[in-house]
């Protein structure tokens, strides 16, 4: 194992453990939220994600809303879960065009069987998950909770 394969890892264990997001956080008032529910038969990973938007600023009518939360609630495992936390930790402050472009961009890295390298300034800690790649198994696992709030986000308006 390389030494960058041995960080990752160390990522990936550091987030199933602590879990960032875990608990549906009580929306704040005048966000746009919504809620998706998803499940993996396969190994039995289920995860709800709640996305909390805030409406763009007073004069700035074109503006994008900004994702002020990603919270989860769900059991799984660790791969799961971790990555449910790296998007929990990710996403705010991001617009909902840029959270969008980070999912693609994750599921690009994960369907790539290992032929794609992460970009780390892009995925941040989400670059993590390369290994994960190829093992075709665990890349739903990786997915899960970032598919959730793909469908949320696309709720909120």
């Amino acid at each position: 194992m390389s030494a960058l394969d041995g960080l990752y890892q160390e990522v990936i264990l550091d987030h199933a453990k602590r879990r960032s997001g875990k608990g549906l956080a009580a929306p704040t008032p005048g966000h746009a939220v919504a809620e998706s529910h998803q499940y993996n038969p396969t190994c039995g990973d289920e995860i709800t994600v709640r996305a909390e938007l805030a409406p763009a600023p007073p004069g700035a009518e074109d503006a994008e809303p900004v994702v002020q939360r990603i919270s989860w609630e769900g059991e799984g495992c660790s791969i799961s879960m971790a990555a449910a936390s790296v998007l929990a930790e990710t996403a705010p402050g991001l617009t909902r065009s840029e959270l969008l472009g980070l999912i693609g961009a994750f599921r690009e890295l994960l369907r790539s069987r290992g032929t794609v390298e992460p970009d780390e300034e892009l995925l941040g800690d989400a670059a993590a998950f390369a290994g994960v790649s190829r093992f075709a198994a665990r890349v739903k696992c990786a997915m899960l909770g970032w598919v959730a709030a793909e469908e949320a986000v696309g709720r909120t308006g």
